[in-house]
Parts: C-alpha cells; sequence; structure tokens
C-alpha cells in the first residue's frame, strides 16, 4: 500500500493533475453547489442564523472533499460501465488518464482529509462523520442491486443536515428530520432528470435507475415530488416562523419547478439535462431567503 502512495506522488505530472481534477468533477461543480445549498440551510436553521465561522468554514471545505471522494468512488465502481455511455465514455478511467488503483489512492487521501476536518468537530458529530463515509462507499454500487439508487443518492447526499445540527450542538430533533426528508426528496427529483439524460443507455447496459423504473410515469412522479418538496419546505418555514420573503422565495423554487417541467416535457436529454442544473437556483434562493430571514429578526 505504500508503495502504491508513493508511485502516486512520483508521477504527478500537469497532466496527471488534471485528470484527477476532472476525476474530482472540480470542472463540475454543480455538484458541489447542490451539496451545499442544504448544508447551509441547515447550518443556519441549527444555529437561529449566527452559524460558528469555523464550522461553516469546516463544512465548506467538507462538501467539496466528500463530494470530490464520491465522485472518484463512482467512477472507480463504474469504471467498466462508463465507457459504453456517450455522456461518460471520456470520464479519466475509461479514457485511461487515471488508473483504477491510482482512484482508490485519491479517494482514500480524500477520505483522510475529510476525517482530519470532521476532527476539529464535536464527538457526536465525528461519529455521524463515519456513517456518512459508509453511505458514500455503498451509494456507487447501488444501481447494480436495486432500482432506487436515486433514493441511496438522497441519503448520502443529505447526511450533512444531521451532522450540521450535531455540529452546532443541536440535538437531532423532528425539525432536523424534516429538514433531511424533504431533502432527499428533492434530491430523487434532480437525480431521477439527470438520470434521464442517460435513460436509453442505461438500459442498454443494465444499469438500473427511478428514471427508468418511472417508465411513462416519470414525468407525472417528478411533479408530485416537486409538489412534496414544496409542502415539506412551507411546513419547515411554518415551523420556524419565518414571514413573507421565504414563502415568496417558495413561490420562485415553484416556478423553477414548473419550468423543469417545461424542459423534460419531451425527453430529450439536452432538455433533461438543463433541468437538472436548473435546482441549483431552487437551492439558492431557499438559502437566501432563510438567510434574510434570520437577519431581519
Amino acid at each position: 500500500m505504500i508503495k502504491a502512495y508513493l508511485n502516486f506522488f512520483s508521477e504527478l505530472t500537469i497532466d496527471k493533475v488534471t485528470a484527477y481534477m476532472q476525476l474530482m468533477r472540480f470542472n463540475r461543480p454543480i455538484g458541489i453547489l447542490l451539496l451545499l445549498w442544504p448544508t447551509l440551510w441547515a447550518l443556519w436553521i441549527a444555529s437561529s442564523g449566527f452559524p460558528d465561522v469555523k464550522i461553516v468554514l469546516v463544512f465548506c471545505a467538507g462538501v467539496v472533499v466528500m463530494r470530490a471522494a464520491g465522485c472518484v468512488i463512482n467512477d472507480y465502481a463504474d469504471r467498466n460501465f462508463d465507457g459504453l455511455v456517450e455522456r461518460t465514455k471520456l470520464r479519466p478511467i475509461p479514457a485511461g488518464l487515471v488508473t483504477p488503483s491510482e482512484a482508490l489512492v485519491l479517494f482514500s487521501l480524500l477520505l483522510l482529509l475529510a476525517f482530519l476536518l470532521v476532527l476539529t468537530l464535536n464527538i457526536n458529530t465525528i461519529y455521524l462523520a463515519f456513517v456518512g463515509a459508509a453511505l458514500t462507499l455503498l451509494y456507487p454500487f447501488a444501481k447494480r442491486f436495486t432500482w432506487f439508487p436515486q433514493v441511496m443518492l438522497g441519503v448520502t447526499f443529505g447526511w450533512s443536515i444531521p451532522m450540521a445540527f450535531s455540529a452546532e450542538g443541536q440535538p437531532l430533533s423532528e425539525l432536523t428530520w424534516l429538514i433531511y426528508f424533504t431533502n432527499l426528496i428533492w434530491i430523487i427529483v434532480y437525480d431521477t432528470i439527470y438520470a434521464m439524460v442517460d435513460r436509453n443507455d442505461d438500459i442498454k447496459i443494465g444499469i438500473r435507475s427511478t428514471a427508468i423504473l418511472f417508465g411513462d410515469a416519470d414525468k407525472l412522479l417528478i411533479g408530485i415530488m416537486q409538489v412534496m418538496v414544496i409542502i415539506g419546505l412551507a411546513i419547515i418555514g411554518a415551523e420556524l416562523e419565518f414571514g413573507w420573503v421565504y414563502f415568496l422565495a417558495l413561490a420562485l423554487a415553484s416556478a423553477l419547478f414548473v419550468e423543469q417541467q417545461m424542459f423534460i416535457r419531451k425527453r430529450n436529454p439536452e432538455s433533461c439535462f438543463r433541468a437538472f442544473l436548473s435546482n441549483n437556483y431552487v437551492g439558492l434562493v431557499i438559502f437566501f431567503s432563510i438567510l434574510i430571514e434570520y437577519l431581519g429578526k
């Protein structure tokens, strides 16, 4: 194992570093943003609008590191499939720019960095971080065994929410889990839309997803879940006694969901991808409304 690490560092070149950056998806920051917004929701709510600056910085760095780790282990798990899919055939591993062993070394280094970050937090949050790491390891393999890998992604991506409450010294209350499950449904929404981009290729190679499972009911079921997300966010706002700014943001988020339905109506891959990207603005408007609500108080 030591030899693998020595080889990893001794063979670093500009081209290799560029390939590692692509493997970690630093050239596609949308995943970082989709993970970041709910984390910030949770930090601001858990702290009643005044989160510890150190904790915010640790979580922002942790989001970047763990999203990168998730991408690396996902591409390692999919190394025999990505070359068969049009959208993923040029990823670093199938393109031969990064070897599977190099990907595993990079993944372990990212986990080590994440562990060092979480060590700055309290003991309960450290315990939760181990659960998050295990979920990150399990998610990439879910698509081989279940039609609901999007649910597994939601469980994994949202784990920063209970961690945020724990880091701020708050109990994992009903409100914590309401935010967590609302976010989980939102993740199923946008990752199902994302899976619609690759549906034809995934069917050919035997990859499972909710986009395939839902079939012709995909748009309807996505719409129902979008309504559930808005209802969940509305209940959260009511519980926290938020005012008109927050509920105006929910109206904007609802309009974005309607626009997404328009994008996916013909199931065109390019339009589905636009709908997926639109979810960044959903997370953004919700966060800034939470920020403004607390500043107003």
